[in-house]
């Protein structure tokens, strides 16, 4: 049984990888040539941080990356192209640096804000988060990430009981943001059951959520029989099925707490045999470190012994 890939998110705790931002009020106070100076430091800066970012995966066997859906602020402004036309100036570093994580063979995914709603009640919020998912989908076009889920653009489902209102809006989303789609179940509007029709019916995987789900569900623990039904129907949608990413999380105080622990110390069986696995935990890449490490010692107890991987992985840590 292969060992699973372990996703690390946007930034770490320590100072390795961060990136900067600016505020939309701070941005408007500008003169146009002060935005355009502005943002062309700030982008090239925070292109230059991503290429950081896959020097820093590289180093520690890292194969899966959630960029920030924030790099490059004010790109999506509507009726100031100040952004693109940034951009545009910056398309030999953007590419490079998508080379940098493609070459070191690190998966890329995003994860867009929630304030993306597809399925809204209201005409302007719909053309809002259309075109919020296109600009998304054209940043990965930037840095040269083909258009599959392979490169995954991860929305939850929007508004709740409009699951029919968003498989009718997918087919006729631009390709680039279309071909990458991918929907996760939360803990309170979707669960996996509302998302699993959207997804069979439009081609888009379902990323199976454990912690989302014994939140929404009341469980009481990742270890409910329903966790592993999920994995597998989720695994379904995907293609290739080893494409199939799922989010694992641990509740701070409890399985049924919204706010995540620092580490990861309960790792649900029925993640078992799940190839990608993108770590939501406030430890971020000490997470990682210690969940890679469990499971590089159970590799070498497996060569000596009939222990596995999956059971080597931490319960209580």
């Amino acid at each position: 049984m292969s060992t699973p890939a372990y996703g690390l998110v946007c930034m770490t705790v320590g100072p390795e990888v961060r990136f900067r931002t600016v505020t939309r009020t701070n941005y408007q106070k500008l003169s146009p040539a002060e935005r355009e100076a502005k943002l062309l430091d700030l982008y090239a800066d925070n292109i230059r941080r991503v290429r950081g970012a896959a020097e820093f995966c590289a180093a520690r066997g890292i194969r899966l990356y959630r960029l920030s859906s924030s790099l490059f602020p004010m790109f999506d402004l509507e009726g100031d192209d100040t952004g693109r036309a940034v951009l545009d100036h910056l398309a030999g570093q953007m590419r490079e640096a998508g080379e940098a994580l493609t070459n070191a063979g690190i998966r890329v995914l995003m994860h867009p804000e929630q304030f993306i709603v597809l399925n809204s009640d209201r005409p302007e919020v719909r053309a809002a988060s259309v075109r919020a998912l296109a600009a998304h989908a054209d940043t990965l076009d930037r840095f040269g990430f083909p258009r599959s889920t392979w490169n995954l653009l991860l929305l939850h489902g929007g508004k709740g009981g409009r699951g029919a209102e968003l498989a009718a809006v997918i087919p006729d989303l631009p390709d680039a943001a279309r071909l990458r789609l991918g929907l996760e179940n939360d803990e309170r509007a979707y669960g996996p059951q509302d998302l699993l029709p959207v997804c069979e019916g439009t081609g888009v995987p379902l990323v199976f959520d454990a912690h989302h789900h014994v939140i929404r569900e009341g469980l009481p623990s990742q270890e409910h029989p329903s966790v592993r039904e999920w994995v597998l129907k989720a695994r379904a949608t995907w293609r290739p099925p080893a494409w199939q990413v799922v989010h694992l999380s641990n509740g701070l105080g409890s399985p049924q707490d919204r706010r995540h622990s620092h580490l990861i110390t309960d790792f649900p069986s029925a993640y078992r045999d799940v190839p990608w696995i993108e770590v939501e935990a406030k430890g971020k890449e000490e997470a990682l470190a210690a969940l890679m490490s469990a499971q590089a010692a159970g590799v070498r107890a497996a060569e000596g012994g009939p222990l596995s991987p999956p059971d080597a992985l931490p319960c209580d840590s």
